[in-house]
């Protein structure tokens, strides 16, 4: 005999909107594809797509500017996916500079400015590292991406869009 609440109708089997953000049980594989954009019910966990979620915030991922409750808030360090055309230059100079900065080379070929010489990355996985006090600035050679981590995460340091 069925239960008061039991359907009345067929039950299909549930759709990838109705599948929770995360594995059922700790340890199990996540499918990173089907869950994009959707953190895990205890909001400490964030899955997500570097190109799709990098153009909201000019390609920053992670740094002070996300949302208090996001998992990619973090005043300790910030987190940039950058993709840039064939002659992409940073609008102006970064100067006064209070953070250390990494610099990776994912792929194309990469300068660095610096007030007394020039990197230029060509290999996937040359980096620069510079400190704080360092002026700089860049310009994409070739079609590039580059990964940049700065710490600590400081207000302040966004560049005005192009008029």
């Amino acid at each position: 005999m069925p239960h008061d609440d039991a359907p009345t109708a067929p039950h299909s089997a549930p759709t990838h909107a109705d599948k929770p953000a995360a594995a059922a049980h700790a340890g199990e594989p996540l499918d990173a594809a089907a869950h994009v954009g959707r953190p895990v019910p205890d909001a400490t966990v964030y899955v997500g797509k570097a190109d799709l979620d990098a153009p909201g915030e000019q390609g920053w991922l992670l740094g002070h500017f996300r949302p208090p409750d996001d998992p990619r808030h973090s005043t300790d360090v910030e987190i940039k996916w950058g993709r840039h055309p064939k002659g992409d230059r940073r609008a102006q100079w970064v100067t006064g500079e209070e953070r250390t900065a990494l610099l990776i080379l994912i792929s194309g070929r990469f300068h660095v400015e610096l007030p007394d010489r020039t990197v230029v990355l060509t290999e996937p996985g040359d980096y620069v590292v510079w400190g704080k006090g360092v002026d700089h600035s860049w310009l994409a050679e070739q079609e590039s991406v580059v990964l940049t981590v700065r710490w600590p995460s400081v207000a302040g340091y966004k560049v005005p869009p192009p008029e």
